[in-house]
């Protein structure tokens, strides 16, 4: 697999300089939970990485609930983890890989080639018996240049211009029940994006919570091989990030993500709702 790693190679990496780990434990709601898992333990060397003071913007009218950051301020903390050009990052968490692959998109983003998933997580590290420490490493920072790859973001504008163009294909990354418009525990407006298909995220995972390979990322987004360009959102912009990265181990390479997603698409009044099935 190309952006995913396993918990033995990682084991077999410890110490070395030129890898940076990044914890990126979270969980919606609870904005401290995942520092304070940090602090508890960790795996060995480990820097925390944090989904709403790191990973997001302040939440404004429009943006949804996980704007992007300030890439200026992004690209100055990225450096003063440690991480510059030189360097190959692994992030990791707890909540099947979400909040990880967000850190992976981001740097992907910005240009930085060797950056990589842990497979499975922080759980299935501890039960290996592998090392993990409650201690801060020091860091030494470094010098962090971003190159805007613009390809792989799409804006509300584009999304909307694109409703129904052919070739296009929108990709929903939340649960069914919320896609369909039955329920909507976190949006103030319940359905999709008209066009879009449903992909819930975690099916870019097996049943034991590994990333699926590559060839089964094939078989799971085949329906979409006919597609010139795919657009992927969730609820705001996060959950969506595994299905990039699944999409990109199934060889697709005209991937974008809407990082407003939902929560940014109901916050325009006049932008339009689908409900049920496509």
């Amino acid at each position: 697999m190309e952006n995913i790693v396993s918990q033995s190679w990682l084991l077999g990496q410890l110490g070395d300089a030129n890898i940076v780990i990044a914890d990126c434990r979270f969980a919606l709601g609870k904005p401290d939970f995942g520092r304070e898992q940090y602090e508890q333990d960790h795996i060995a060397g480990a820097v925390y990485v944090d989904l709403e003071k790191d990973l997001s913007g302040g939440k404004m009218a429009h943006g949804g609930r996980h704007p992007l950051p300030d890439l200026g301020a992004f690209s100055i903390l990225v450096g003063s983890l440690g991480i510059d050009g030189t360097k190959t990052v692994v992030a990791y968490d707890d909540q099947g890989g979400a909040m990880a692959s967000r850190l992976w998109w981001m740097l992907k983003f910005l240009g930085h080639s060797e950056v990589y998933v842990l497979d499975q997580g922080y759980t299935a590290w501890k039960a290996a018996g592998y090392p993990v420490s409650a201690e801060v490493p020091a860091v030494y920072p470094r010098t962090f240049s971003p190159k805007v790859h613009r390809s792989m973001l799409a804006s509300m504008d584009e999304v909307k211009d694109k409703l129904g163009r052919p070739g296009t294909v929108l990709v929903d990354s939340r649960e069914e029940r919320r896609y369909l418009g039955l329920e909507e525990p976190i949006d103030a407006v319940a359905g999709h994006i008209p066009g879009a298909r449903s992909y819930f995220w975690r099916g870019v995972l097996d049943e034991n919570g590994a990333w699926l390979s590559a060839a089964k990322q094939e078989e799971h987004f085949a329906a979409l091989r006919e597609a010139d360009e795919i657009i992927v959102y969730c609820g705001s912009g996060v959950t969506a990030c595994p299905n990039v990265l699944g999409l990109s181990e199934a060889g697709y390479k005209n991937v974008k993500l809407y990082s407003g997603s939902w929560s940014d698409w109901i916050s325009w009044e006049d932008n339009p709702i689908a409900t049920g099935e496509e």
